[in-house]
């Protein structure tokens, strides 16, 4: 009977998404990026150029990874796009189904359906995991004008989505990532992607620091939410993840712009040659 309610409770949940999905095309879905330019303060307080003039498209059921050397600006787009206050946007324009990102607050942002996950997750004592979980999924549902989780059908849930994701329940009763290992902060991370199943998922280096089993979990939850409809760009330093979660488009950026783009062979490319070989053909 249980295992009846759970696919009950996903068909409900399956049914709300379309609603959502329904209202989302009416809209030119599409997160367009054109001449980004970004800059920082360093230590000194002296600006920094970090993007340069980056432009990128990302289509409804596409997955695009991006591949840089450190420094190279792979981050700091990821965090431009989340909402992140410490970088100045000195250039370029960012839309998100036809509406100018960069206008709106962070919470807007996640608001839209854009989810960040974290290179580093942030702790957030004295705040439950159960507590946080249940806000965050059902203010989510409450701008897509869909109905409250009761308590039950939301245990139900997240009991199903921490296996998959590798955490046992007593991981809901202690404050988000209070305490936790590097391991164990990434997969509560998935946890909440798992949860929230946002239309724009962006994953900032979530594999640096993870085993091979790791790994592997992160492909298989990501994999179980590419559709038609949503978006997801994975940032990488390393091609190890890309076995796992197989991109449509593979995007290489060094100095602050998008040198290449092409398939996933052009990441196996790049794990053969290095990135040197990449920056000399460029200069040639």
């Amino acid at each position: 009977m249980r295992g009846e309610g759970f696919r009950a409770l996903l068909n409900m949940l399956r049914e709300d998404y379309s609603h959502y999905l329904s209202y989302l095309r009416q809209a030119r879905e599409m997160l367009q990026i054109k001449n980004l330019q970004v800059t920082i303060q360093d230590e000194k307080q002296n600006l920094k150029t970090i993007l340069r003039g980056v432009d990128l498209s990302i289509k409804p059921g596409e997955v695009h990874a991006i591949m840089g050397p450190n420094g190279s600006g792979k981050s700091t787009l990821a965090n431009v796009l989340a909402g992140r206050e410490d970088y100045q946007v000195t250039g370029g324009s960012v839309t998100l189904n036809d509406e100018d990102l960069l206008s709106l607050e962070p919470e807007e942002r996640a608001a839209r359906g854009l989810f960040l996950a974290f290179q580093y997750p942030t702790e957030i004592p004295g705040v439950n995991n159960m507590y946080f979980l249940r806000t965050a999924l059902n203010e989510s549902r409450k701008r897509n004008n869909l109905p409250p989780l009761d308590a039950a059908d939301f245990l139900m849930l997240v009991k199903a989505r921490l296996k998959e994701v590798g955490l046992d329940e007593t991981f809901m009763h202690r404050a988000v990532n209070e305490g936790f290992s590097g391991g164990e902060k990434k997969r509560n991370e998935v946890l909440q992607m798992m949860m929230l199943e946002p239309g724009f998922l962006i994953l900032d280096e979530t594999d640096s620091g993870l085993d091979i089993d790791a790994l592997q979990m992160v492909g298989r939850c990501v994999n179980s939410l590419r559709n038609a409809n949503r978006m997801i760009l994975v940032v990488t330093h390393y091609q190890r993840l890309l076995d796992y979660i197989q991109p449509d488009v593979v995007h290489v950026m060094a100095n602050g712009r998008i040198l290449k783009s092409g398939d996933k062979s052009l990441a196996h490319e790049l794990e053969n040659k290095g990135y040197g070989w990449l920056e000399s053909e460029i200069k040639s």
